[in-house]
């Protein structure tokens, strides 16, 4: 069961536009304070809506959107409060196995969906990120298997696992073990749990912390191989720290990132001597592949 949170909602001209205010309230807030979403109207207007934990300050977020748009629209701002509800239980329940690659994620009910020849994920309704239907796991699944039929990786790294998919595809196709991370203590513990339900406990090390700073990064380290499934901003800033403890000629799979954003990433990458090998673009969401070049 999920908490009650409070909501902001506006309705804005164009997409541009829409873009525009979800990045700057994404650089205004923390990824642990608000979530954020978007979609287009039938008219071509764009509905954005911002999920808080707490209430938010609703003066700061007027003036937010008044940047970009007229202060009459930015004042047709709506708040309201979400009741609690397991809001992801409830949209998995109609949901598909997702093939990705060798990959199909799925959940307990279509266990005898899943092809002999497939590497089957199981994924319950869970409060991490990452249930396997989003389009930037699909395009992180699809690149690390890009990735496995020619490379071996012996140290793999799952940085921001949420519910652990990433971490748990790789163990099951290396048979190989996989440090996981992720700054939410619930994404540690689900990411943990579903590890074991999918025999994957043993090869799976689930740590709490915060970017690179946990001494287990230098310890299992330099790592041939990093997955890092989480939002553009968080990728930039993680470029330096994530160079130093790569190894030589080691691949990078990137995403999180809305299509519009994923130039600036790669250049914050390629400024650290990685260059994109791969670029895939699903449902707006960007999946990086990019290769260590020294």
């Amino acid at each position: 069961m999920t908490p009650s949170t409070h909501r902001a909602s506006i309705t804005l001209p164009d997409e541009s536009t829409a873009k525009r205010v979800i990045d700057a309230l994404s650089e205004t807030f923390f990824e642990d304070q608000a979530a954020f979403a978007a979609f287009e109207r039938p008219d071509g207007r764009w509905d954005v809506t911002v999920h808080f934990a707490e209430p938010p300050d609703k003066e700061l977020l007027r003036n937010l959107v008044g940047q970009f748009v007229r202060q009459n629209v930015a004042d047709n701002l709506i708040f309201d409060c979400v009741e609690a509800k397991d809001w992801v239980k409830a949209s998995l329940e109609d949901l598909v196995p997702v093939p990705a690659g060798r990959f199909v994620v799925h959940g307990r009910h279509d266990r005898h969906r899943i092809p002999p020849n497939k590497l089957g994920i199981e994924i319950e309704a869970a409060l991490a990120f990452g249930t396997g239907h989003h389009g930037t796991t699909r395009g992180c699944l699809l690149l690390l298997d890009h990735v496995l039929k020619a490379y071996q990786p012996r140290r793999v790294l799952d940085l921001g696992t949420g519910t652990g998919v990433l971490a748990i595809a790789a163990a099951k196709a290396l048979h190989g073990r996989v440090l996981a991370s992720d700054i939410d203590p619930p994404s540690v513990q689900v990411a943990d749990e579903n590890a074991r339900l999918n025999g994957s406990g043993h090869l799976v090390d689930v740590i709490r912390a915060t970017g690179f700073a946990a001494p287990r990064f230098a310890e299992d380290g330099p790592f041939d191989l990093v997955l890092a499934n989480i939002l553009a901003n968080p990728l930039r800033q993680l470029a330096g720290p994530m160079a130093r403890h790569l190894a030589s000629s080691a691949q990078v799979i990137l995403s999180g990132l809305l299509t519009h954003q994923a130039p600036a990433v790669i250049a914050a990458y390629r400024a650290r001597g990685l260059v994109p090998l791969r670029h895939l673009r699903i449902e707006g969401w960007s999946s990086l592949l990019l290769r260590r070049m020294q």
